[in-house]
């Protein structure tokens, strides 16, 4: 399966950014992108009514294998 990417720029608390860079340090396999794209994906399925491909973004973010 192809899926495009979009790149975007948001601004966050300091305080979310130390903590997700405390969780990226212990969490090689995980960097910046992999963190939003799970995030975002878990709040539109929650917010959504439930959209398949926020459900599929969500489960291939959880899942895929490092490089």
């Amino acid at each position: 399966m192809y899926m495009t990417t979009v790149s975007m720029m948001a601004d966050i608390p300091e305080e979310l950014h130390d903590t997700l860079q405390g969780y990226l340090e212990k969490h090689p396999d995980w960097d910046q992108n992999r963190v939003f794209t799970a995030a975002l994906s878990l709040f539109l399925l929650q917010n959504s009514g439930g959209d398949r491909r926020a459900a599929r973004t969500y489960l291939n973010t959880l899942f895929q294998k490092p490089v």
